[in-house]
């Protein structure tokens, strides 16, 4: 069953891109006393991630965070090399780029996509939550597309 409003996020440690090289961080750190935004992708560097989905958080950042929002993450089922090269390459720097590499986030989450068919493994489902204080306010998760966890759908609900 995956994740509702009103759930408590799962404390897992996962990677972040330091200062000087890869660290540790816990979704405790992440989530408590702030009002959160994480958004997740199936893959770094593909197409509708590249193209729609992390851009539209890149450029609506600062409106986002103009709604109160203390952060915004963005995670994927990655290393965190990749996804510090992605953030880079996007210009995500307002945004933190969260690496789940063994999915193990996802798979708390309840959120885990089958993607052997693309040759990609288990990876995350394409999805958006608002999280204050750790507690899950809206989670939206798209089946096809992004429409509902896309940064204009985030604004609108916040």
């Amino acid at each position: 069953m995956s994740i509702q409003v009103g759930d408590k996020i799962p404390n897992i440690t996962l990677k972040v891109m330091g200062a000087n090289g890869p660290e540790d961080i816990s979704t405790a750190a992440l989530f408590s006393g702030k009002k959160v935004v994480l958004f997740a992708v199936p893959g770094a560097f593909t197409p509708t991630c590249s193209e729609a989905h992390l851009p539209g958080f890149v450029v609506k950042a600062d409106e986002i965070k103009a709604k109160g929002v203390d952060s915004i993450v963005c995670m994927s089922v990655n290393d965190v090399f990749v996804m510090d090269a992605w953030g880079k390459a996007q210009n995500a720097e307002h945004i933190t780029m969260l690496a789940d590499g063994n999915g193990e986030f996802t798979t708390a989450l309840g959120l885990t996509l089958d993607a052997s068919g693309f040759q990609m493994g288990a990876r995350s489902k394409r999805f958006a939550l608002i999280a204050n204080d750790g507690v899950v306010e809206l989670v939206n998760v798209d089946e096809k597309g992004f429409e509902v966890s896309s940064a204009e759908a985030i604004l609108e609900a916040l």
